[in-house]
């Protein structure tokens, strides 16, 4: 098996040598490519590898963002006041870079307004057009009308 040290030297060793070779540096010796021909092992601190993978994995999840689907939901004849404070928090929710997803709810003799639902989502859209990209566009899901928003990609000068 060919045998790397430490101190980066290389060559050729019978498996027992290279046992050898780390227990007398007090090191442990690892398969790096079991395919190889012939396999390629490395003299090295194991627990000392570990523990800097266990770190890189933990800096790399620190570092990750969670998309979350923040909803804002609607009726037919939501007023004015209502919609712009609804349309407020949906731009936070972009700017924060979570997608967000707006229904207008039709309850009892409401799904007769289809279309005064299809006006709402339109409106929601316009305000937002240049913070966000239609995933989904407007769509009847049962007695509700539904579309997703997703942050746009910020241009960067």
């Amino acid at each position: 098996m060919r045998v790397v040290d430490p101190k980066g030297n290389h060559g050729i060793y019978p498996t027992e040598v290279a046992i050898k070779m780390a227990e007398e540096q007090e090191l442990d010796l690892v398969e790096i490519s079991p395919d190889a021909e012939p396999p390629v092992c490395k003299i090295m601190d194991f627990g000392k590898f570990r523990y800097e993978q266990q770190k890189k994995e933990k800096e790399a999840r620190k570092k990750q963002h969670t998309i979350e689907l923040k909803e804002i939901r609607f009726r037919p004849h939501t007023d004015t006041h209502d919609f712009n404070f609804k349309t407020k928090h949906a731009k936070g929710f972009l700017e924060a870079g979570h997608k967000v997803k707006a229904y207008v709810q039709f309850r009892g003799r409401d799904i007769i307004y289809k279309d005064h639902g299809m006006e709402v989502l339109a409106r929601f859209i316009q305000e937002l057009v240049d913070l966000a990209k239609i995933d989904q566009e407007p769509k009847m899901e049962g007695r509700r009308m539904t579309t997703i928003l997703s942050p746009a990609k910020k241009k960067t000068p």
